[in-house]
């Protein structure tokens, strides 16, 4: 029987400055999807990634996709390219468009989108008549993807890029920080994120005007006029101002958050690269990584369950990292253009605790189990 108190992968952290602006919220009565402090988080994270960005909150950052394959005009029929290993909702928005997501696989050196297979893939499309309509890539873990080649390509084929930040608020490449470097930038606010508004996510644009048409759309494209005018498809796709409120409270201890998880890999690789079979990802010059997962890689599937089990057995969450999804059921017929990278680290890697909220006695604890399951 589990009698010790449950660590979880990468669990919620308030500072206590939310409740405030939460009863605000109530104590006004801006309880609906706009008000005060909608403006106030989006005005926060522009403030904070800079850039001269325009921010709008969502409900999620699967929203925030959809919205910014609509804002590229991808429709019917259209294919995206899209990286493989991620999590579902990186490509559940291209199915939605009524398009095909195409997917592509990762290099070794930040596990995300290899330039190689993906230009490949644009020389195969544009050769069978499919020109592709955009680009999803994924900083993913928080570490950033490779932005200056794979931006190069895209400019190249004149194929604008979706850059999902969903794991990567407060990562930075070359000091630019993650969210802002492609056409559009995505993050996320879900519950196991660097930061959250228990459910939430926004989109990141370089003009007014995107962001205005976001909000439009997000808000049921409801035209303008006294009754209720409809002449597009529009979504419930706004944030509400309570949980835009948690957001303000958390926007002012994020960097401390990076900080807190980028200590916890500190701590995980000190102590366990001793071992020649754990393999951790190491920053490239110029990136660097929120941490927002901690993550190693194993000498075998075997040894990562091993692994897995013995942590589990301790009432301790681990989860192997992304099964990439070009190995999905759902996506089994689409195309996909793979190396076997992200298949070996979804074999044989795996995600340790990452909260920011973890203790001393906590990590000491993780790193117990694993040193015994490894010494056996």
């Amino acid at each position: 029987m589990l009698t010790m108190t449950k660590l979880y992968l990468s669990s919620p952290h308030m500072c206590g400055l939310e409740q405030t602006y939460v009863q605000d919220a109530f104590d006004t009565n801006w309880i609906a999807p706009l008000g005060p402090h909608v403006d106030g988080f989006e005005q926060a994270i522009e403030s904070y990634l800079g850039h001269s960005t325009h921010v709008a909150v969502l409900s999620s950052g699967t929203a925030s996709i959809h919205l910014a394959l609509q804002l590229l005009g991808v429709g019917q029929g259209d294919e995206v390219l899209c990286q493989s290993f991620t999590f579902s909702a990186s490509a559940n928005p291209i199915i939605y468009q009524g398009a095909t997501p195409v997917f592509i696989d990762s290099e070794t050196e930040t596990w995300n989108m290899s330039p190689e297979l993906l230009e490949q893939a644009i020389q195969d499309r544009i050769k069978n008549y499919k020109k592709p309509k955009a680009i999803i890539a994924v900083h993913l873990y928080g570490m950033p993807y490779k932005a200056k080649e794979i931006h190069a390509i895209a400019k190249a084929y004149n194929i604008p890029v979706i850059e999902d930040s969903a794991e990567a608020l407060g990562s930075t490449y070359f000091e630019q920080p993650c969210g802002t470097l492609a056409d559009l930038g995505i993050l996320s606010f879900n519950g196991n994120k660097i930061i959250t508004t228990s459910g939430g996510g926004a989109l990141v644009t370089k003009s007014t005007a995107q962001k205005n048409k976001a909000v439009f759309l997000a808000t049921q494209a409801r035209d303008h006029a006294s009754h209720y005018e409809h002449s597009s498809i529009g979504y419930n796709y706004r944030m509400s101002n309570v949980l835009a409120g948690i957001g303000r409270g958390q926007m002012t201890v994020l960097d401390e958050r990076v900080q807190a998880r980028r200590a916890n890999y500190d701590f995980y690789k000190t102590h366990l690269s001793g071992f020649e079979s754990i393999q951790f990802l190491d920053e490239p010059k110029g990136f660097y990584s929120n941490r927002w997962l901690s993550c190693i890689v194993t000498a075998s599937y075997e040894q990562r369950e091993r692994i897995r089990l013995a942590l589990l057995e301790d009432d301790i969450e681990s989860r192997p990292l992304w099964k990439p999804m070009h190995l999905q059921p759902v996506f089994k017929d689409a195309i996909s253009f793979s190396n076997g990278v992200s298949e070996h680290l979804f074999n044989q890697g795996l995600c340790l605790p990452s909260g920011s909220n973890l203790t001393q006695h906590d990590l000491e604890r993780v790193l117990q189990i694993i040193t015994n399951t490894l010494s056996l």
